[in-house]
């Protein structure tokens, strides 16, 4: 049997933070403590997380990283969705904390990333590299993917905006079909850094076109988020 392991410790503000965040994802508790050193530790499947509590730990600018390879992000995801769902009523997706839905990025296996209320990137990813793979999405594929890398794996709102609308001025007679990931990531993006005025024209523009119920259903959640 492999014994090998490694677990990630990561910083935070207090205890109080994380534990109710990674409870919600699914975490136990198996050790914690508070003196002399506040610590936790928690476990879900064969994924160890670690925590210390640092009164001085700035979210805002940690520079906290994990990488969680499991075989379906996509289950992974709908799990930590229905627990953040319950503890916010609303699946968090700007600010901290937040977790962006799976998409695939360039150059980067498709997943999704968690940003825990201590600032600290949880990055799930599969682990296959298939980059190669021909686009799905036709001639917009590349741009939504290039996008996601800004947007979901660097952080880079703002880059990732841009990179979509000039993909779109690009390509204005993109079928529908190719055009609606892209459109739905821009809403996104857009409620992500604050352009509520925006985000609402885009989704209207989505909304005068018919969705399936999976895009109504991301659309929904979205604009809950834009309200005040």
């Amino acid at each position: 049997m492999d014994t090998e392991k490694i677990v990630p410790i990561l910083p935070c503000r207090t205890l109080d933070d994380v534990v109710p965040f990674y409870e919600a994802l699914g975490f136990e508790i198996t050790y914690r403590q508070a003196r002399p050193n506040p610590y936790v530790a928690f476990r879900r499947g064969g994924l160890d997380l670690h925590f210390f509590g640092l009164d001085a730990h700035d979210p805002a600018g940690s520079l906290g990283n994990v990488l969680l390879v499991v075989p379906d992000t996509a289950a992974l995801f709908d799990d930590f969705a229905a627990g953040l769902r319950g503890l916010f009523g609303a699946l968090p997706t700007r600010g901290i904390p937040r977790i962006t839905r799976p998409r695939r990025k360039q150059g980067i296996s498709g997943g999704f990333t968690v940003v825990d209320p201590g600032g600290n990137w949880v990055r799930v990813t599969s682990g296959s590299d298939d980059d190669t793979d021909p686009p799905e999405g036709g001639v917009l594929q590349r741009v939504l993917e290039n996008a996601a890398r800004q947007g979901d794996a660097r952080g880079d709102e703002t880059r990732a905006i841009a990179v979509l609308d000039t993909g779109l001025a690009r390509h204005p007679d993109a079928p529908w079909p190719d055009r609606l990931p892209v459109l739905l990531y821009l809403v996104e993006l857009l409620a992500r850094t604050g352009d509520a005025a925006r985000a609402a024209q885009v989704a209207a523009e989505i909304r005068s076109h018919g969705l399936d119920p999976a895009s109504d259903a991301v659309l929904t959640e979205i604009e809950a988020s834009l309200q005040p």
